[in-house]
């Protein structure tokens, strides 16, 4: 604790109204321990007793009481009329200070951007049916294996710098992932490990997006893209997304100049439309001729329930135009933050020094981890296990839709992911907010798709149900109580 002995009249007095003013203005709050008075004397340089004479000064009047054997603690109250002259003391403060304080471009831009796509306050009052996109059950991760790879690698770990791409073997068993798995053309030295896909999103716009440049979104699209690329000061060009994915014929054309791309082709987000291989092969030849770079999200790859795996962008890609990114929050868990970009060669070098400035490097504990994880098996194994946990789901949903709405609505995106899209034609958009409001009152929480429009919203009613967190039971329920709540 740092405390300033300042004033007239003798030691502990100062040091009385040093702690005073700190459990006053609210640094020392109610129940936090009081610094150990031997401790507190020697950082001021100060004999112990008058510590000691402070502290029993503060208890005498109320601040503090002690506990023997313990020490001494803030209390849980003290005197009103001591809290109503510091509120007025802070209230006088406040006129002084500046009504403004000037940001930068960056921040301006950052704060006006629209709504937010951070998840619902934690604070808030949980529903017992929650449909958010971005949960998922921890039923069946293996804590136990985890724990064990997180303490057996714990007493090796480096405990300097790490390597600014990644651990060298984790990087090793990605690129074999990716490249049985999503047909990804990539060597370990191309796998930048990153904080998650959204510090990805950042890095790459800070490398190749400067303010004025126009950047493609997909429409509707991942709202946490759209507010990196606003605030690096882009241009942003939306194009419509039909259940084929995104319009490649409705791409800007020369002589008009398109710094990005931005797509989610395996699963657009947030209609789970698929990209087919003729649309992709038509991204990747208008990438070339613009001269532009596309970055491929597969935010969800390992989701998929009907048809063959499509082979990734990347791995179509010819001209080392797609900037390919992933993550393991999805699968995994949402406070692992560990995900990837597998870096076109030119781009190599400013992407690693942009991370580097950033934090230096991801979890090196985390990475040791999860590169044992992969490499004996056991996530192959998960993935697995995960897929068909999360397929029983996703049919007990699509079966409790039928039965409760029918015809009445539109689901689209059921083929891969862990949400999908409903429709509801009956119900204008203009209602969505007071039905959503209907159905928390009913303990129900969806969620309404517009803010992922950047132009003029779909004209009917759509929510975002995520399926990922509920056990089947629950999603029976919370459909018949939404119909409910939608009548």
């Amino acid at each position: 604790m740092v405390i300033q002995l300042s004033g007239s009249g003798p030691l502990y007095r100062q040091v009385y109204r040093a702690i005073r003013e700190a459990i006053l203005q609210g640094r020392l709050r109610s129940g936090d321990r009081l610094p150990v008075s031997r401790g507190l004397a020697r950082d001021l340089g100060i004999s112990r007793n008058v510590v000691m004479i402070a502290y029993e000064q503060l208890i005498a009047e109320g601040y503090a009481f002690g506990q023997i054997g313990s020490g001494t603690y803030v209390a849980a109250s003290v005197p009103d009329s001591m809290i109503a002259a510091d509120r007025t003391s802070k209230r006088e403060l406040r006129r002084t200070q500046p009504a403004s304080v000037p940001l930068s471009q960056y921040a301006r831009r950052l704060l006006s951007c629209p709504g937010s796509d951070a998840p619902v306050d934690v604070s808030a009052p949980p529903v017992q049916f929650d449909f958010a996109y971005y949960r998922a059950s921890a039923q069946n991760f293996p804590h136990d294996l985890w724990r064990r790879l997180l303490v057996r690698h714990h007493r090796t770990l480096d405990l300097e710098y790490a390597p600014v791409q990644g651990d060298a073997a984790l990087r090793e068993e990605i690129a074999k992932y990716l490249r049985r798995s999503r047909a990804v053309d990539c060597e370990p030295g191309q796998i930048l490990l990153v904080n998650g896909s959204q510090q990805a999103l950042d890095l790459v716009s800070r490398v190749l997006i400067d303010p004025g440049n126009t950047v493609v979104l997909e429409e509707p699209h991942y709202q946490g893209a759209r507010e990196i690329f606003r605030a690096a000061g882009a241009k942003l060009r939306f194009i419509p997304v039909d259940r084929s994915g995104l319009q490649v014929d409705r791409l800007p054309k020369p002589p008009r100049k398109v710094r990005l791309a931005y797509v989610t082709p395996s699963h657009q987000f947030p209609t789970g439309a698929v990209l087919p291989l003729d649309r992709r092969l038509a991204l990747l030849s208008w990438a070339e001729k613009m001269g532009a770079y596309i970055l491929e999200d597969d935010y969800d790859a390992e989701h998929r329930y009907e048809g063959r795996p499509l082979e990734a962008v990347q791995g179509l890609d010819r001209s080392g135009r797609v900037i390919y990114i992933g993550t393991f929050t999805r699968v995994l868990f949402p406070s692992l933050r560990l995900g990837y970009v597998v870096m076109p060669a030119p781009l190599r070098d400013a992407l690693s020094r942009v991370k580097w400035i950033a934090d230096r490097h991801t979890s090196s504990l985390q990475q040791a981890a999860l590169a044992a994880f992969m490499r004996e098996g056991h996530f192959d194994h998960y993935v697995r296990r995960f897929r068909a946990y999360s397929a029983a789901r996703r049919a007990a949903l699509l079966e409790a839709i039928e039965e409760n709405f029918g015809d009445a609505v539109e689901v689209l995106g059921a083929a891969a992911g862990m949400h999908v899209l409903v429709r509801l034609p009956a119900i204008p958009a203009g209602r969505t907010a007071a039905l959503i409001e209907r159905a928390a009152r009913a303990g129900v929480g969806v969620y309404s798709a517009a803010p992922y429009y950047g132009s003029k919203a779909h004209a009917c009613c759509e929510l975002m149900l995520g399926y990922g967190a509920l056990t089947q039971a629950d999603i029976a329920t919370g459909i018949r109580l939404l119909r409910e709540a939608a009548n």
